[in-house]
């Protein structure tokens, strides 16, 4: 595969994690300048569409829009869905990034995340998607590689790493050692699959019907990848009551959200084995000494650690700065020659 050189410094070079549920933004010299939801706000007024908000603004409208406006997230598991929204969302990102919308022709370079498990359709997708938002050169890196790196695990070094980015659409699992994946596998279980658990589950139980953000703020306030003692906390829950159709109220433990999130924690846990079950042995023998480091917002989870560390028996770590690591990563891998051989042409 075609490898490029290290981007000049002339440039405003910069690295977009392209997430499902959140895109981080990291400019050279700068450091991360931007992190808001993958959302866009399309409005369609006299036939004609166009962009009215993107990000935190877009998604503040989630579920609350009239007719003539839509809430758009472009990418689905990782990857995107939807090419004319997602360069418009790309370019207005690149944009505020770079301090706002100007008429001078700016020239900047760019580094994407990708999915190790994308195919090359789905990243000459966003390689064109942000060549088509104005970016100069366009280059790619694995999100196991830059999450590692932004992790400041010792990925150039001949000692086996293991790393399990849990984004908002996939989980990655890699195997890492001399700059290069060892092993990897990729399940398409993150933070969207674990807020419909949750959606799901309130519905089954209690007969209410609630919505995306809803169920992501329950999650971020009580979620836990093991079922607490008792209860655990406990939080009110408003929603749509499916018998009578009117607005109702509930209360919610922590341990009905393990026990809704059991599944999707079930089968991150089981691809970290099915990772361990393939790595071979002389690797094997460096993660035990290593241990496991998690990454990405799903990191974030209560006790998500622990739920590895129970079924996999070696140490388990959460990176600092997890939110961000895999953008801190790709904006490493260009400023620092160590890394120049991970990034790829899109």
């Amino acid at each position: 595969m075609k490898i490029f050189r290290i981007f000049s410094s002339d440039a405003h070079d910069m690295a977009i994690d392209l997430g499902t549920v959140n895109t981080v933004v990291y400019v050279r010299d700068k450091g991360i300048v931007l992190n808001e939801p993958s959302v866009v706000a399309m409005e369609t007024r006299d036939g004609i569409r166009r962009v009215k908000v993107v990000g935190n603004e877009a998604k503040l409208m989630m579920g609350k829009t009239p007719d003539n406006i839509q809430t758009i997230r472009p990418l689905r598991d990782g990857v995107i869905a939807d090419i004319e929204v997602a360069e418009q969302m790309i370019k207005h990102f690149i944009d505020k990034a770079l301090g706002g919308h100007t008429r001078l022709p700016r020239r900047y370079n760019v580094v994407i995340c990708v999915p190790s498990s994308s195919t090359m359709v789905e990243r000459r997708a966003i390689g064109d998607a942000a060549s088509n938002a104005g970016a100069a050169q366009v280059q790619l890196i694995e999100e196991p590689l830059a999450a590692a790196i932004g992790a400041g695990m010792p990925v150039t070094k001949p000692i086996g790493a293991m790393v399990v980015d849990i984004g908002g659409g996939t989980t990655e699992v890699a195997v890492l050692s001399l700059s290069g994946i060892a092993y990897s596998n990729s399940v398409r279980i993150g933070g969207d699959k674990m807020d419909d658990a949750i959606t799901s589950y309130i519905r089954r139980k209690h007969n209410l019907m609630i919505g995306e953000m809803t169920a992501e703020r329950v999650k971020m306030s009580i979620g836990s990848a093991v079922p607490p003692d008792g209860t655990g906390t406990i939080i009110s829950v408003k929603g749509r009551d499916l018998v009578n159709g009117r607005p109702a109220e509930i209360k919610i433990s922590e341990a009905d959200i393990a026990e809704a999130l059991a599944e999707p924690v079930a089968q991150i846990v089981s691809a970290v084995m099915t990772a361990l079950e393939q790595t071979p042995p002389e690797l094997s023998a460096d993660i035990i000494d290593e241990g496991i480091t998690i990454t990405g917002g799903g990191a974030l989870l209560g006790q998500i650690d622990k739920a590895i560390a129970e079924a996999t028996g070696l140490p388990v770590k959460i990176a600092e700065n997890a939110l961000i690591c895999v953008a801190m990563g790709a904006g490493q891998a260009f400023q620092d020659p160590a890394y120049q051989g991970v990034l790829i042409a899109a």
